[in-house]
């Protein structure tokens, strides 16, 4: 497996859902969910490597990772 790009990753617990909430906002529509905030965070790990992959193969631009983003 490749290194992990650093991706900006917002965690946050659904009441719905009654589970965290893990989403990569620079990769469009990639996000996990998991019990715990660890369990949440290696699964969107694995979730952003599949979009990754998914988009070589159907030649997507894969952003670069910005860090951190502004929100107003």
């Amino acid at each position: 497996m490749n290194p992990q790009p650093k991706y900006e990753i917002i965690i946050y617990w659904s009441k719905d859902d009654q589970c965290y909430i893990a989403e990569a906002p620079e990769l469009s529509g990639c996000m996990a969910d998991g019990k715990t905030q660890e369990e949440v965070l290696q699964n969107l790990q694995i979730v952003i490597q599949e979009w990754i992959e998914t988009a070589k193969k159907i030649g997507r631009t894969i952003p670069e990772p910005k860090g951190r983003l502004l929100f107003a």
